[in-house]
């Protein structure tokens, strides 16, 4: 097993290495968390384990999923499209997600785009890009590894 990851992205750059981490973790739509007094959002997220070693083999293959949490911090707003917060049975799963800042270049604020598979996403209105990525723990065997089509 491998270490249990702790990141935060505070730039584009930063951002590009948590997302290539989320690539295809999977979520309920339900779980996603909004508290406005906080300005927080929580995604709790069951995220493939890229970087484990075992994924990487070409012969008897490990594969992994860990129990994670994604943060999101000054957050003013959420939107979604494509998702239904009511369905208890609905699974999304993470392809990217992206920074938009706003066109007013004196402002660090801007827009958090997940994407997910199936044209949903979740746009976060924050004050700065605060995202933070925490394994919990929790980790899984993985029957298999996801695949994209090019």
């Amino acid at each position: 097993m491998t270490k249990l990851l702790k990141l935060a992205a505070l730039d584009g750059a930063d951002l590009e290495v948590i997302s290539a981490h989320c690539q295809d973790a999977v979520l309920k739509s339900e779980e996603v968390n909004f508290t406005p007094s906080s300005k927080r959002v929580l995604l709790p997220i069951n995220r493939f384990a890229w970087e484990a070693p075992s994924a990487r083999r070409w012969f008897f293959k490990k594969y992994e999923r860990r129990r994670c949490v994604l943060h999101i911090d000054l957050a003013t707003s959420v939107r979604s499209k494509g998702l239904n917060k009511n369905d208890p049975d609905e699974v999304r799963s993470i392809l990217n997600i992206d920074f938009h800042a706003d066109e007013d270049e004196t402002s660090a604020g801007g827009t958090v785009d997940i994407v997910f598979a199936g044209g949903a996403n979740l746009l976060i209105e924050v004050e700065a890009l605060e995202l933070r990525m925490t394994d919990l723990g929790a980790v899984w065997a993985a029957n298999s590894k996801p695949r994209h089509n090019v």
